[in-house]
Parts: structure tokens; C-alpha cells; sequence
């Protein structure tokens, strides 16, 4: 993961994708082209393209030259909503790698008569990760734009499976939008939708300006504005049981009356024993070891949030008053969860 942040941080694949000439980018044109001493890239590039990141193919000088591959495309710089660049950079940095030494704390049963020790990242930092990113601007500004690659992939997905998904919508409120990308990208696509960005005060504070978007600060387990559609997107993977349920809530109170009012959740469903995946895609089977990734940085990065089953959301979404629940697997690590309320 280190040396795929290494080529992130150097913009490799940006100068390969970027070069115009006929003959593919050698060694010494990539290194002229990045400011790095060959010998050590020509090391980083071995690595790189042993573990099939990159490509090697052969140039018109005779020399080897580098070419890219659907991997190494991922580490574009916000190209075409399919980099992952974001979210490597936010989670290789020394404050999300930390907690991970302390991961098996979190297994541990403490001794009678003990409190258990507190969450990975508090042992790491002192405090939970939403107080150590509202105290550090710089970690907050990546975490956002971490959220919001996650969403430039999975709205197109959402929508390619869905296509009537915001049919009768006038409103939608994110809720953690982040700086708002997300919900842009929605209201680009339907101009006669409204839309909220409801975050935390701090965040939404630097959020970005876009056409048909409003940024509100607050606080999710005490409101949520009113709209048609409540969307939130991997939010409550962050949380327990019962703090889920208060969020949803709140959700639910959100679209109160509202004809076409439901809350749309994206997030991960990881398979139980005795799940029918027939009707997954094979693309979506195989993402399943994402899912069991992410749940473990739920487990090292936040305090008692978890990855859940199918059943697991239908507990909390039955707890919060919800009596529909519509849940569809999209070509990402992601499902859609509509839930309707009575």
C-alpha cells in the first residue's frame, strides 16, 4: 500500500496517461518528467509493474517504456470519477495507519471488574475520529474528499440500476455531505431537484458553492432538514446499533408527510451465512472481500461501528419505524437501501 501511495503522491500514472508522444513514456522521459532520480524510480516502477499496476511494453528507442493499466488508471487524479487516489492518501496517512496497532485490543474481553479499553483510534489519538477530524482541518478536508470519491463511483452505479430512482423528487438532503460533491453531482444530473448538504457546522462551512445546493450545519442525532429524500451515504456504517436508530429517526421525522418521502442509504451489506446472492452479479460477489475490508476499518477507525447484514439493517430500519425496505445491489462495493416509512 506504501508504494501505491508513493506512485499517488508522484503522479505516475498522471504523466503516463498525460504523455503524447506515439512511443510509450521510458524510464529517463519519466523521470525527467516527475523531478525523481531514475534509479530509485526505476526500482519503484519494478515493483509497481511486478504486482501488474503498471505495464511494461517496448519503446521505438529500444528501451523499455510504460504504459497503463485499468489499475493504474485508478490512480488518476480525480479522472472520469474513478480514482481512488483520495482515498489511498486518506487512509495511508500516519493518523488512519495508527489505530490499526491497537486493532486487536478491540478483541479483547477485559478482565472482571474492568472497563474495556477505549476504541483503536482513541488509544492511537485521545479522542474519536469525528472530534480529532473537527479539531484538524487538514485530516477533515481529506476525509471529505476520501467520501466524496466513494460517491463520484457510486452514483452513476446507483442510477444505471435505478433509473426512477428520484422520479416526483423535489428535495433531497444529504446527509453527511461532506463538502457537498456528492450532492452536486445528483442535482447536475436532475436541475429540478433542491438540494441540502446538512453536515456538521465546520464542514459545511468550507463547503463548495453549486448551483442548486445548499449547505446547512448541524448535527444529525439531534434533526435533519426537511425533504423528499433523505440520502446518506456511508454514514451509518460509522455507528451502533442505537445511534443508527436515533440518526434514522430523525431521517424519518425529515420526510414526515411528504407523498414521495423515503430515505435512500448507500452503503455496504455483507453476506451472512444462508444469503441467496443469486442475484448478485459475479462483479458483485467479488467485491465481497471489500466489504470484509471495510469492516475492519470500521472496527480500528470508529467507535463500535460495523459493516452490517442484511438483517442487521432490516433490524435498525424496523427499530426506527420504517415498514418497506427496498434493497438493491449496485456494481460497486455498495448497495441501495430504500426505506419507506408507514
Amino acid at each position: 500500500m506504501a508504494v501505491v501511495k508513493c506512485a499517488a503522491e508522484l503522479g505516475i500514472a498522471d504523466a503516463i496517461e498525460g504523455h503524447k508522444g506515439e512511443s510509450p513514456l521510458t524510464l529517463a522521459q519519466l523521470s525527467s518528467a516527475l523531478g525523481c532520480d531514475p534509479a530509485h524510480l526505476g526500482r519503484i516502477m519494478r515493483f509497481l509493474v511486478h504486482h501488474r499496476i503498471f505495464r511494461e511494453v517496448p519503446a521505438a528507442t529500444g528501451d523499455v517504456g510504460y504504459s497503463q493499466t485499468a489499475l493504474s488508471r485508478r490512480l488518476l487524479l480525480r479522472q472520469d470519477g474513478k480514482s481512488v487516489t483520495d482515498i489511498l492518501l486518506m487512509e495511508s496517512t500516519p493518523v488512519m495507519l495508527a489505530p490499526w496497532h491497537y486493532l486487536s485490543s478491540a478483541a479483547r474481553s477485559p478482565p472482571a471488574g474492568e472497563k474495556p479499553p477505549p476504541p483503536p483510534f482513541e488509544q492511537a489519538h485521545g479522542i474519536p475520529l469525528f472530534e480529532y477530524t473537527a479539531a484538524n482541518p487538514g485530516h477533515s478536508k481529506l476525509f471529505d474528499d476520501a467520501m466524496n470519491c466513494v460517491g463520484r463511483w457510486t452514483l452513476p452505479a446507483m442510477f444505471e440500476a435505478l433509473p426512477e430512482l428520484m422520479d416526483g423528487v423535489g428535495t433531497v438532503v444529504d446527509v453527511g455531505g461532506g463538502n457537498g460533491t456528492t450532492l452536486s453531482v445528483l442535482v447536475k444530473r436532475f436541475p429540478w431537484i433542491k438540494g441540502i448538504n446538512f453536515d456538521l457546522p465546520h464542514v459545511a462551512s468550507v463547503a463548495i458553492e453549486s448551483p442548486g445546493v445548499e449547505h446547512v450545519g448541524g448535527d444529525m442525532f439531534e434533526r435533519v432538514p426537511a425533504a423528499d429524500v433523505v440520502f446518506i451515504m456511508l454514514v451509518l456504517h460509522d455507528w451502533n446499533d442505537e445511534d443508527c436508530i436515533r440518526i434514522l429517526k430523525n431521517c424519518r421525522e425529515a420526510i414526515a408527510g411528504r407523498e414521495n418521502g423515503k430515505v435512500i442509504i448507500a452503503d455496504a451489506v455483507v453476506a451472512d451465512h444462508g444469503d441467496d446472492e443469486d442475484g448478485k452479479s459475479q462483479k458483485q460477489k467479488e467485491l465481497e472481500h471489500v466489504r470484509l475490508m471495510l469492516d475492519m476499518v470500521m472496527m480500528a477507525h470508529t467507535t463500535l461501528g460495523k459493516e452490517r447484514t442484511l438483517k442487521e439493517w432490516r433490524f435498525i430500519l424496523d427499530q426506527a419505524g420504517f415498514t418497506r425496505v427496498v434493497v438493491t445491489p449496485i456494481e460497486t462495493v455498495l448497495s441501495v437501501i430504500q426505506a419507506f416509512p408507514a
